[in-house]
């Protein structure tokens, strides 16, 4: 219990002093890779890569999408049965980031590409 209460002080004097803690929330591999315009930039995209999250309510196969970017180019989203928290997390307004983790050259296009997701506290 002892080092709960000093990682929950080290938080608070972290926060307290400005500065930004990410955490890992989830990761996961990119849906629909195939579709969009990861193949065609796979040999440009390196692990480490930023990557843009954003919310499409109105997208018809899935009311809690989220569209993965980047670069501004739409890659794929973040799956279905994986999206609730981000969604719900993007729709507040909290500041929520992503990378690319790791990219494997597979012939299953849902092992390509693994993102991670982090919120920013």
């Amino acid at each position: 219990m002892r080092s709960l209460l000093i990682s929950v002080a080290t938080l608070w004097a972290i926060l307290a002093h400005g500065q930004s803690i990410r955490m890992l929330v989830q990761s996961s591999p990119l849906a629909g890779f195939q579709y969009y315009a990861g193949s065609i930039r796979w040999k440009e995209m390196k692990v480490g890569d930023a990557l843009t999250l954003i919310r499409e309510p109105e997208n018809p196969h899935d009311r809690n999408a989220v569209r993965v970017e980047w670069r501004g180019e739409k890659l794929g989203y973040l799956p279905r049965v994986e999206n609730g928290a981000v969604m719900a997390e993007l729709d507040r307004g909290g500041r929520v980031e992503a990378r690319i983790a790791a990219l494997t050259e597979h012939k299953n296009p849902w092992k390509r590409v693994r993102i991670e997701v982090f919120v920013v506290l």
